[in-house]
C-alpha cells in the first residue's frame, strides 16, 4: 500500500479508527456520555478528509483518482456518497442519544458497529472492481446483523437472525453471479468488463452472461428491499432498535444504489437496453406491493418498513430510465442524477420520520399507530415533523419528495416509460392514504396523557437538521441537482 493509497481511504481509515477508538473508551469510561462526542467528532474529521479529497480532485486536470491497484477510484460520484452517507451516520449519531442511554453496558458497541456499517458503505460507492465490492458489501452488511439484535429481546433476535440468514443468502447470489461474470470476460474490473461487452468479444445474449447479471440483480435486490426480494423488510423493522432501523432504511439504501448505478451504467453500460426493461417492471412491482401492503399495518415501523420498499420502486424508475443524449450526442444523465437526488430527500425525509418516532416511542413505549391518538397535544413539534415527513414520502409539494418524484418521472418520460411514470403517479396517490392516516391519528385522535414529551438538545439538533432538509431541497432545488448532475457526469464518462 502506497501512501497515495492511504490518501485516497483517509475517511475510512478515519471513521474505522473512530469506532474502535469508541469501543475502548466505553471500556475505561464511566460517564458514557462521552461515547456519541466522540463518535460525532469522528465522523467530522472523516467529512473533512472526504472534502479535502474533493478540492483536490476539483484542481486536478487528471480526473479521478484510482488507488489499491486500481480498484478504489475517488470520482465526484464516489465523493458524493461518501458525504451522503457520513451526513446521514451523523444524524443518526445525534439522534440516538437518548434511546442509546438503554444500552449501560454496550454503548460503545453500538456506535462502533454503526460506524464500521458506513465504512463498508463508503467503499462500495469508490470501488470498481467486483471483488472489492463484495467484501465492501460483507462489511456494510455484518454490523447491521449485530445491531438489529441489540434489543435482545425475542423480536430483537429474530430481526438479527432474519437478517443475517437473508443476508447470506443475497451475498449467496451476488458472488455467484460475479463468478460468471469474470469467467464469461476474464476479468473482475468493470471497465475491462464493459470492454469487453462493447468489442463483441463476449455477446451479451449469452445465457451464461445473462444468468450472472441476473444473479446480481437478485443479490443487490436483497440490500434495497426490492420485489420480490423484501421478505425480511417488515420483521427486522419491527424487531430491530429503531435509530438502526433509521440507519439501514436510508444509508444501506444509499450504499446499495451506489454499487446498481456503478456496476450497470460502467459494467454494461453498452448494453443497458436490455436490462433497463427489468428494472423498470421490478420498479413497477416494488411500488405497488408496498403501497398497497403498507395500507394494511397497524405498526408504524412496519408501516414504514412497506414504505421503504415502495421508496425502492420509485428510486428504480431512474436505474431503468436510459440516459437521454444531447444534440451534439453527449450523455444526460438524468435518471441517475435523478436517484442521487432522491436519495439525499429520502434520506433527510426517513430520518427526520424516525427521530420523531424513537422519541415518541421512548414516552408511550409502544408502536401501535393507533397509539400515537393525540400525541400532537403532548408534542406538537414532533407531530409537526412527522407530518412534513409524510408529506414529503407522498410527494406533495414544497417538499423534497415532491422535487425527487418530479425529476425520476421526467426521467422514466424522456426515455420512453411514460407507462412507468403513470405507474409511479397512481402509487404516489395511493400512498396518502396511509401517510396521512398517521397525520390525521395524530392530531385528530384524542389522547389520553397530556404531559408533555421531553427530549435532549442533540435530539433537537438531528431534527431541526432534517427537517430543514427536507424543505430547502424541495424549495430550493437547484445546487443539489448540480452536485448530482457533476457526479453522474464522472460515472458516465467511462460508458
Amino acid at each position: 500500500m502506497t501512501t497515495n493509497d492511504i490518501y485516497l481511504i483517509a475517511p475510512e481509515i478515519a471513521l474505522a479508527s473512530t469506532a474502535l477508538i469508541v469501543i475502548v473508551l466505553d471500556l475505561v469510561l464511566d460517564k458514557k456520555h462521552f461515547l456519541p462526542v466522540f463518535a460525532f467528532l469522528g465522523v467530522l474529521v472523516s467529512f473533512f478528509l472526504t472534502l479535502a479529497l474533493c478540492a483536490d480532485l476539483s484542481g486536478s486536470s487528471n480526473g479521478p483518482m484510482t488507488g489499491l491497484f486500481a480498484t478504489l477510484v475517488v470520482d465526484k460520484f464516489a465523493i458524493f456518497f461518501k458525504l451522503l452517507i457520513l451526513s446521514i451516520v451523523a444524524l443518526v449519531v445525534l439522534g440516538s442519544v437518548d434511546f442509546v442511554k438503554k444500552f449501560d453496558d454496550s454503548q460503545g458497541e453500538f456506535y462502533g458497529l454503526i460506524l464500521l456499517s458506513a465504512v463498508g458503505m463508503m467503499l462500495m460507492a469508490a470501488t470498481r472492481e467486483l471483488i472489492s465490492i463484495y467484501i465492501s458489501v460483507e462489511l456494510a452488511t455484518l454490523p447491521i446483523a449485530a445491531l438489529a439484535a441489540f434489543m435482545k429481546t425475542d423480536k430483537s433476535s429474530e430481526a438479527g437472525l432474519k437478517f443475517l440468514l437473508l443476508a447470506a443468502v443475497s451475498s449467496a447470489f451476488l458472488l455467484y453471479g460475479m463468478v460468471l461474470v469474470y469467467g464469461f470476460t476474464g476479468s473482475t474490473y468493470l471497465d475491462v468488463i464493459a470492454g469487453a461487452v462493447t468489442s463483441g468479444a463476449v455477446p451479451f445474449g449469452s445465457s451464461v452472461m445473462l444468468a450472472g447479471i441476473a444473479l446480481i440483480v437478485v443479490g443487490f435486490g436483497f440490500k434495497i428491499s426490492m420485489v420480490p426480494f423484501q421478505m425480511w423488510v417488515p420483521d427486522v423493522y419491527e424487531g430491530s432498535p429503531t435509530p438502526v432501523v433509521a440507519f439501514l432504511s436510508v444509508a444501506s439504501k444509499a450504499a446499495a444504489f451506489a454499487v446498481i448505478l456503478r456496476v450497470f451504467y460502467v459494467g454494461f453500460g453498452e448494453v443497458n437496453v436490455d436490462w433497463a426493461v427489468m428494472f423498470a417492471v421490478l420498479a413497477a412491482l416494488s411500488m405497488t406491493v408496498g403501497n398497497l401492503v403498507a395500507m394494511m399495518q397497524t405498526n408504524i415501523k412496519r408501516l414504514l418498513g412497506y414504505s421503504t420498499i415502495a421508496q425502492a420502486g420509485y428510486i428504480l424508475v431512474g436505474i431503468a430510465a436510459i440516459t437521454a443524449t444531447t444534440p451534439d450526442g453527449g450523455i444526460v444523465g438524468l435518471g441517475p442524477s435523478g436517484v442521487l437526488f432522491y436519495l439525499t430527500g429520502y434520506a433527510a425525509t426517513n430520518l427526520a420520520a424516525f427521530f420523531a418516532i424513537i422519541v415518541i416511542n421512548n414516552h408511550i413505549n409502544s408502536e401501535l399507530i393507533e397509539d400515537f391518538s393525540g400525541i400532537a397535544k403532548r408534542a406538537p413539534l414532533l407531530s409537526a415533523v412527522i407530518a412534513i415527513s409524510m408529506i414529503s414520502l407522498i410527494g406533495i409539494p414544497p417538499t423534497a419528495g415532491f422535487m425527487g418524484k418530479l425529476y425520476l418521472f421526467n426521467a422514466a418520460v424522456s426515455s420512453g416509460l411514460i407507462w412507468l411514470a403513470v405507474v409511479g403517479v397512481l402509487n404516489s396517490v395511493i400512498s396518502a392514504y396511509y401517510y396521512l392516516r398517521v397525520v390525521k391519528i395524530m392530531y385528530l385522535g384524542s389522547g389520553e396523557s397530556e404531559n408533555r414529551i421531553t427530549y435532549s438538545l442533540p435530539v433537537l439538533v438531528a431534527v431541526a437538521v432534517a427537517v430543514i432538509g427536507i424543505l430547502v431541497i424541495g424549495m430550493v432545488p437547484g445546487p443539489l441537482f448540480e452536485f448530482t448532475e457533476e457526479a453522474v457526469r464522472s460515472l458516465l464518462i467511462a460508458i
